[in-house]
């Protein structure tokens, strides 16, 4: 690894197919950064197993997230990908870290309280179970039987960060409550026992960060929503595409402009805009004095058109297991290095003796 290159780390879970959420609002932004820059893409399945999942089926996400990757433009000349059950130190660094973090502050993360509420209302417990008081008043998962992987997460998402002393992470405006919490834990270290941590800043792209559901334009898309016409996948086939981009909830009005009143016609017209790479605002003239028809109509055919070489490139990989499995590993060995490097830098100055 350069010493020179400032270091890139995002990493992404392997459970189902990415979304164009996905693509749009991370993948197509990691292939711009892998000139000048040393990155790595870390596939977290350790990450997944927080919630309920199949492990065959993990293995195979794991794989086809590879693939899925390459596919979408990241070159593993120029990339470190791996998996991160592959790379010693992950674990480690989070029980690291786990040690200096408070409960109080893991208890009020906002997608933690989130899934609460939703075990909260699977258990048939009610919606009003509170994750933002002190642990002294209230613990939020008393009533709730909720894994501690859940409430770990954060702080096993900062060891990911900080193990390869991340210059930068691109996230998602959803991540950035995660990312914040890396960079106090980062803080925290260094005061605690002297700068060992870069304080990673985030990189959120200015278009396309936010793809939300077709079906309700209020809600980010989602790989894991119920309702299988609100997401768009990388590997939906076109007649798919076409119907999920049609049957895409607008409103009532007939024109087409630019107005946070109207979610459903903005998503559509972000969706467009970040495919074409041309302004919002230059899309709604194209479409001056046309209907809801012709902009669907013509951004389903936009999409197919740009997921095509995606798709194809996709499942040439996947008859190539061997290959990918090279990737991963050639990617685990450079990753692996820098872990270490780091783990060994903070074992030494939390008090632990050398290892032989």
């Amino acid at each position: 690894m350069s010493e020179n290159k400032p270091v890139i780390l995002t990493c992404a879970q392997p459970t189902g197919g990415l979304t164009i959420g996905n693509y749009l609002g991370a993948i197509k932004n990691w292939a711009d950064m892998l000139e000048g820059n040393t990155c790595f893409f870390g596939i977290v399945d350790m990450h997944a197993i927080t919630v309920d999942y199949t492990p065959a089926e993990l293995r195979k996400n794991s794989l086809s997230c590879v693939a899925q990757y390459i596919a979408c433009g990241i070159e593993p000349e120029k990339a470190n990908m791996f998996i991160q059950s592959h790379v010693t130190g992950h674990a480690e660094l989070a029980w690291v870290l786990s040690c200096i973090t408070p409960l109080g502050e893991l208890q009020r993360m906002t997608q933690f309280k989130d899934k609460v509420q939703v075990q909260a209302k699977t258990q048939g417990l009610g919606s009003n179970i509170e994750g933002d008081d002190s642990i002294e008043n209230q613990d939020p998962t008393s009533r709730v039987s909720i894994n501690s992987g859940l409430l770990m997460y954060p702080v096993l998402m900062a060891a990911d960060i900080l193990l390869y002393n991340a210059d930068a992470v691109p996230v998602g405006a959803d991540q950035k409550q995660h990312l914040e919490l890396c960079r106090n834990l980062a803080q925290r270290f260094n005061q605690r026992y002297s700068d060992t941590f870069k304080v990673p800043e985030p990189f959120i792209p200015k278009f396309g960060q936010r793809i939300m559901s077709l079906q309700d334009p209020t809600r980010k898309m989602s790989k894991s929503d119920p309702n299988k016409n609100a997401t768009l996948f990388l590997l939906d086939d076109p007649k798919l595409i076409k119907k999920k981009i049609m049957s895409a909830v607008t409103d009532s009005a007939r024109d087409i402009e630019l107005s946070e009143s109207r979610p459903g016609l903005s998503n559509l017209i972000n969706i467009y805009s970040a495919f074409s790479d041309q302004t919002p605002e230059s899309i709604v003239q194209s479409f001056k004095g046309k209907g809801y028809g012709d902009l669907k109509s013509d951004l389903a055919d936009l999409v197919i058109e740009k997921l095509k070489p995606v798709q194809e490139r996709y499942h040439n990989l996947m008859k190539d297991p061997a290959y990918l499995e090279a990737v991963l590993k050639e990617g685990a060995e450079a990753a692996q290095k820098q872990a270490f490097k780091m783990l060994r830098k903070v074992y030494k100055k939390s008090g632990f003796l050398n290892r032989s």
